[in-house]
This record gives structure tokens, sequence and C-alpha cells, in this order.
């Protein structure tokens, strides 16, 4: 460990992703609590933070394996958790092969709506000489991807159940579409709830039980135990958190782990500060509130606006006039989409600089 000098941030190219690990830390067991306290799996999908090292964490701290969605992120977590979910349907050859490659002591799970996609992974699992587990995925309500009749869901499990090189091990669901404040989730959750049932139903009646229902998110998380008969949450971003989860009661704003540091570099428009973060660090996402993003220290100001390199402040409303060169920390609506965007963290405790971490699966 170094201690940091008072330049520290001074001393770093910008734009530059920080993590505050003490934020981090106290996420990791607030949601391993609730998960205990529930008797659900925690098993959190790792597309947010793409480093090994908070995949290693999250399993030091409670979580029973990780999600992925790419086939690198499969390769990068392997090393850190031997219980791996993809949840993303791996179609054609070649990322079959990059799937099957994965160490033979990973038990490996896919999510999939398709017989195309499930013969498909039979056929590569048989000839790699192993058995990859099957989640059955259903829609309820996002529209993106998943089985919407109880009856199709039945007959891919039994499709499933019935072919070697696989074996059907459950449901999986993504209610990404959820995103309202947290005094407004019970209701919403006994109807999540209750279309879980019909499908969980519909399987029991066919003799195929599942083992797994394995479901969740960051804005749904804390009311997860609601849904009946969940086995298992999938959160992403609750471990550095970002602005839309702050925005809806998902996490306190002291639970944003995750900022991007900027430097001022124009004042020259009255109400206006111009800095160093564009798109391309911040990325131009429109989230739960308007603009992009707001200052860590001052959340009432607000990034109204993101071309390429440039960041627009809006200090109209505040009497903050800083001066050209100072830094600032700026938490953006989505933090998933800002992560990749760079090759490393900046890993900060307090005043101590403890790591740099690679951020080895961005990419594909």
């Amino acid at each position: 460990m170094r201690r940091m000098s008072s330049t520290f941030l001074d001393s770093l190219d910008t734009p530059a992703p920080l993590v505050d690990l003490d934020r981090v830390e106290r996420n990791l067991q607030r949601v391993a609590t609730y998960a205990r306290e529930h008797g659900l799996r925690w098993r959190p999908h790792t597309k947010t933070h793409k480093t090994a090292e908070l995949g290693a964490m999250q399993v030091a701290a409670g979580a029973s394996g990780v999600t992925v969605a790419t086939l690198l992120e499969a390769e990068v977590m392997a090393a850190v958790s031997d219980d791996v979910l993809l949840a993303y349907p791996p179609v054609g050859a070649r990322k079959l092969a990059r799937l099957m490659a994965l160490p033979s002591r990973v038990r490996l799970t896919v999510a999939l709506d398709s017989l195309e996609v499930l013969e498909g992974l039979a056929r590569a699992a048989r000839d790699a000489g192993r058995t990859v587990g099957v989640l059955v995925e259903v829609d309820l309500g996002m529209r993106r991807v998943g089985l919407r009749s109880p009856d199709d869901a039945v007959a891919l499990a039994r499709s499933a159940a019935s072919t070697s090189g696989v074996e059907f091990r459950g449901l999986t669901f993504y209610a990404g579409h959820i995103r309202v404040p947290q005094a407004e989730l019970p209701g919403v959750m006994q109807a999540q709830s209750e279309a879980v049932a019909t499908f969980v139903d519909a399987l029991q009646s066919a003799g195929l039980p599942p083992e797994v229902i394995s479901g969740g998110s960051t804005p749904t998380l804390w009311q997860s135990h609601a849904v009946k008969g969940l086995t298992e949450i999938r959160p992403g971003l609750n471990v550095l958190n970002d602005r839309n989860a702050a925005v809806i009661g998902a996490c306190d704003w002291t639970e944003c782990a995750y900022s991007v540091l900027a430097t001022v570099v124009s004042t020259a428009v009255p109400g206006q500060v111009v800095i160093d973060a564009g798109a391309k660090a911040l990325v131009k996402e429109e989230g739960l509130a308007p603009g992009y993003g707001v200052l860590l220290d001052r959340p009432e100001v607000v990034v109204k606006n993101l071309s390429e390199e440039h960041g627009l402040l809006d200090v109209s409303g505040t009497t903050w006039r800083p001066r050209i060169g100072e830094r600032v920390r700026v938490v953006p609506n989505h933090v998933c989409v800002s992560v990749p965007q760079h090759p490393r963290l900046h890993v900060v405790r307090g005043d101590v600089s403890m790591a740099t971490w690679e951020v080895a699966a961005r990419g594909w």
C-alpha cells in the first residue's frame, strides 16, 4: 500500500475511473447479509465491473457463484469462481468452443429460450465430454428474451431433461424493466411473484420441478424475498451503484462507490463548466433524472450534456465556480456502461491508494 499525497488525484491523467473500496466492502456486506437472512443464493452479475478482483471479493463475501453475459467475462471469472452462469444464449460454433474450453472444474449453467440454442449447446457439451446445466429463460415483461408461455417453457424444459450433454436445472428471468421507487415495489413484486408461479406450477405439473429459480436485479434487490420460490438473486451494479440506483432508492448516495475523475477545462460560457470526461468516459445514456450524471460531492450539479470528449456541467443553480484545472468526480447514470470504457480502475480507501485493477473482461 502507498500513502497518497495531497496531489495523488492531480497525478492521474483524466478522465480516470475511481473505486472507493470502503463503500464496495459495505455494499458487499449488505447484500450478503440480505441473501443469508432470506435464504437466497447470491450470484452477482459481473457485467458491471468486469474485473477479476471484484469477482473474487464477491465470492469471498459469500456469493455462491457468478453470472456473466459474454464469453470473455466467463473466461475471466472462471479464474475466481468454479460456478458460472452464462445469462446469454451462446450461438455459433466459435462461441460454443470457447464456452466448452472453460476449465472442467467449473460448474457451467446456460440460460436459453430456444430449442435451436439447446441443441447446439448439447452437441458441443457432448463433444467436450461435459454436462452443462440449462435454465429456461422466461419473460416477465421486459420483452427482450425469454418465453412468455408456460406451455412453451415446459416443452423446452422437457427437451433439456431428455437430451444428453445438458441437464435441466430450472428457470431464470430478468425483470430489468422494473425501475420504480422502492415505495412502489411491494405491489410490483407481488405481480412478479404471481407470474413466476404460473411457470413453476406448469413445470411441477409436468413432473419437472425446477431446482433453481433465478432472478433479481439491483432495482428490485431488497424486495427479492417477495417472489415466492425464488432461490437465487443476480444483482449486478449494486457492488458499485450509480445515479439511477440512488434516484429510485435502491442505494443511498453514500453507497455509490464508482466515479470518474475529470478536469475542468473551460468556464467560458456563463452558467456552464466543461470537463474532459465526455461520452467516451461516462456514456451518453439517459437515466431516471435529467442529465447524464452528477458530481459526487455536489449532486446538485448535473452533467447536462455530453459530446465525445466534453462534459457540460450546469452550474446555473449553484454558487460553485471552479477554476480551470480543478478536479471533480462524476457519478454516471449507469455504471455498467461506463466501466468498460476504461482499461483499468484506480482503487482507493480513504486517502490510501490500494491498487489498480485491469478491466480484464472489457470487450468480447
